[in-house]
């Protein structure tokens, strides 16, 4: 579903899709956004820092939200005239809401998994989990287009 909302200025636009909870669909939630950016003029600053929290975001959805036979959805919303980009990744868990690791000297420096919300949280302007209904939770990015 892609529609333009009206709005003082310029439309925020906005992009919605369901994707199979599966390695496949996290990897095409990314390549989406970023030809949905690119399509809308967003600046290569912001698409590319859009396309490492897509990335993060739709990868956490498949390993930590997947529930058998349900999808998750990736939404994009962008406010050419605010500069601001919001990234919303919906799952069907959610009794399992994200976390930020601990950054102490206790972690294991070489582990591979575990970082993925400090990048959301370097990237992003703000970042958050919400409820939604029935059981799922959305996990919600804002980035600001710093570029003049």
């Amino acid at each position: 579903m892609n529609h333009a909302t009206p709005h003082v200025g310029a439309p925020v636009h906005t992009f919605t899709q369901l994707l199979s909870s599966t390695r496949r669909g996290a990897r095409l939630a990314r390549l989406l956004a970023v030809t949905e950016l690119r399509s809308r003029g967003a600046s290569q600053d912001l698409t590319e820092r859009a396309e490492l929290v897509v990335a993060e975001l739709a990868a956490n959805a498949v390993l930590h939200g997947r529930v058998p036979g349900r999808c998750f959805r990736l939404t994009l919303s962008l406010d050419p005239a605010a500069g601001r980009l919001r990234i919303e990744v919906s799952d069907a868990r959610g009794d399992l809401r994200p976390l930020p690791r601990p950054t102490d000297a206790a972690s294991d420096p070489l582990s591979t998994t575990g970082r993925g919300l400090a990048l959301v949280a370097a990237l992003a302007d703000h970042w958050d989990c919400v409820p939604y209904p029935p059981s799922g939770k959305t996990v919600r990015a804002d980035l600001l287009d710093i570029t003049p």
